[in-house]
């Protein structure tokens, strides 16, 4: 008796994540067409070799070169790419969210319709039970969906941060070493 009362208890609570789950994936399927609108305009910008990015952290750079010498300038340098890095990085993380996330809600989506097909095919109501599995396929669908588009966006942004901090550290390489090779005036 205590087991069918934790199972329904179970059944439940199951039960009332359906529609925070369906929710949570309508807002993950909105949010990567708004990455996808990003990338779109990115990679546009990429193709017309401008690269927003890396040039503010070489003006950064420029301004430190113009301000500072020595030592400081150096950790100053590291700092200006240790930036670029963790920025880029939480730009990426949002997207690497969704691809775990995606799949997960989808199906969690699934398999909480599933109990109500599996009810309906034992009471013989084949409506219930093809709604249920319309909506179980459906979020599982959609959640593959986000976690593809999502796992797909990672990939070329994340070869994008890597060219673009790589491209930083040879400017700041270029620079430090023109400054190096210009003597100090006397006055």
């Amino acid at each position: 008796m205590e087991t069918l009362q934790i199972t329904h208890v179970i059944y439940l609570l199951s039960s009332l994540l359906f529609y925070p789950v369906i929710i949570a994936l309508l807002f993950l399927a909105c949010w990567m067409l708004v990455c996808l609108g990003e990338f779109a305009r990115e990679s546009l910008q990429r193709r017309k070799k401008r690269f927003h990015v890396r040039a503010k952290y070489m003006a950064q750079c420029d301004a430190l070169i113009e301000a500072q010498s020595g030592a400081h300038l150096e950790i100053a340098l590291e700092e200006v790419i240790h930036d670029a890095e963790q920025q880029s990085t939480r730009a990426l993380d949002s997207v690497r969210f969704a691809i775990r996330v995606g799949p997960s809600l989808g199906l969690i989506g699934t398999l909480i319709p599933m109990a109500g097909a599996l009810q309906g095919l034992s009471q013989g109501d084949l409506p219930a039970l093809s709604g249920n599995m319309v909506t179980a396929f459906s979020t599982t669908v959609l959640g593959l969906a986000v976690g593809t588009v999502a796992y797909v966006l990672a990939l070329v942004k994340e070869k994008w941060v890597r060219e673009d901090i790589q491209a930083l550290a040879f400017y700041i390489e270029r620079r430090h070493d023109q400054v190096k090779s210009i003597p100090e005036q006397i006055f």
